[in-house]
């Protein structure tokens, strides 16, 4: 038996990496793959424009006026994998990119997720995230960080 395979860990969270790479945001790409308890993958995403939004008509910047910034129309990859889900969530785990934001989160807790796993959490000391910690803690949705190696092919043949 071959010894040198990826972990599951591993295997969604670069379904969630490779899912990010879709994004046409230029500074922050994000993504998202929801599991379920059988381990079958059951929705991804990753942050974009909304459906029929043009990317090249709405601004991807970060800074100025709101209006004029990527904040109001961007829909984030954790609503994306849960909109784009082919199944009830409840149970399930999402694999994340970057630790979801508070909005994100009441959409992850109302899915019926209980897990969130997560690579990055630049954002840890924000008052988002502290809200989002503290909604996670009250509908007992659990939360883990990860670090996912680089992956290495193996001649198998």
């Amino acid at each position: 038996m071959r010894k040198s395979y990826i972990s599951w860990d591993d295997y969604f969270m670069g379904v969630a990496k490779l899912s990010a790479l879709r994004s046409k945001d230029p500074k922050t790409q994000v993504g998202a793959c929801i599991v379920n308890e059988d381990l079958r993958i059951v929705g991804i995403g990753y942050n974009g424009m909304p459906q029929g939004a043009k990317d090249d008509e709405f601004p991807w910047g970060s800074e100025g006026d709101y209006l004029d910034t990527k904040y109001p129309y961007v829909v984030h990859a954790e609503a994306n994998a849960i909109l784009n889900a082919t199944q009830s969530l409840k149970g399930s785990k999402i694999y994340v990119t970057l630790f979801p934001c508070n909005e994100c989160t009441k959409l992850i807790i109302q899915s019926g997720i209980k897990e969130i796993v997560f690579e990055s959490d630049k954002y840890q000391h924000t008052k988002e995230h502290q809200a989002a910690l503290k909604m996670l803690k009250a509908a007992h949705v659990t939360t883990r960080k990860i670090e996912v190696g680089e992956l290495s092919y193996v001649n198998i043949s």
